[in-house]
């Protein structure tokens, strides 16, 4: 779904509202009906990221992490199955999986008088059981399982997206009959930076050469795709030629402004693809 840059910026005042839980989802849909609920989604997670790198400094002071910790402390102690943490990281505005961090590392280092190493506390968040204290166990459990944006669960159901939409996009082209190198296919012959898909034949789409093609399981913003152009698309356009980029959960349509310089943007897999050694479409 492509979206004008006003329509983004509709969507992107209306997140400011809204906290990483479970129901933004339902807001989200209620307040734009006629948008795909994975694109609002994809929409919400880039904005409150934005929102959390602009805050996260003054959460993180040590003063800031004694306040939380002592006032988690008391609040467990007279709401023991209660979901603390969550709560405060709602009235704070912060995620909670980051909350959940934050009073896991401060508990660690009172337990062993010193800073866990990231993995422990990695392990910890990814499996509660692990943690030494049943209510803070419960808590950080809560914490993780309501939270759409950041967290252990968030990341292993982003990977899992990336790869059925990876999968997706080889199983298309299979469908066409199109010869080409997936990313794992690159790296066995030496490559370190590339693309998802490398065409063994060039193909055209919409009238523009096509070398390459990158898979993209989010919605493109204004800051993500100038990110990726300057880390990866315009690198991958030096070595291979021109390419194209689908963003499946759509993408601001003013973004899709260098197809004259070679890099082609789509939100979802092209129907009017034409081989260019034959000159005739692929239906």
């Amino acid at each position: 779904m492509k979206l004008s840059r006003a329509e983004y910026n509709e969507i992107a005042r209306f997140t400011e509202q809204l906290r990483p839980t479970r129901q933004c989802v339902k807001m989200l849909k209620d307040r734009f009906p006629n948008h795909l609920q994975s694109t609002l989604l994809s929409i919400f997670s880039l904005e409150y990221q934005k929102r959390i790198k602009r805050t996260i400094s003054k959460h993180q002071t040590s003063e800031a992490i004694e306040n939380y910790f002592q006032r988690y402390l008391s609040q467990v102690k007279m709401h023991p199955s209660s979901s603390v943490l969550l709560g405060l990281a709602n009235e704070l505005d912060i995620a909670p999986s980051l909350m959940a961090r934050i009073i896991l590392e401060r508990f660690l280092q009172e337990q062993e008088d010193s800073v866990s190493s990231k993995q422990v506390v990695n392990e910890m968040l990814r499996e509660p059981s692990l943690i030494p204290d049943d209510n803070l166990a419960y808590n950080v459990y809560q914490c993780t399982i309501n939270d759409c944006c950041y967290g252990p669960l968030v990341d292993c159901i982003k990977h899992a997206i990336g790869h059925e939409y990876e999968v997706l996009l080889r199983d298309k082209l299979r469908e066409k009959n199109l010869s080409f190198l997936d990313e794992n296919q690159l790296r066995a012959k030496g490559y370190d930076k590339t693309p998802d898909i490398i065409l063994e034949v060039p193909v055209a789409v919409e009238g523009r050469v096509v070398h390459w093609i990158e898979s993209k399981a989010s919605f493109g913003d204004d800051h993500s795709h100038r990110n990726y152009l300057n880390e990866q698309f315009w690198s991958y356009w030096n070595r291979f030629g021109p390419g194209l980029v689908i963003y499946w959960h759509g993408f601001i349509e003013e973004l899709d402004c260098h197809r004259d310089r070679g890099i082609l943007l789509k939100d979802c897999f092209p129907s009017d693809i034409v081989t260019l050694c034959h000159g005739t479409s692929q239906d």
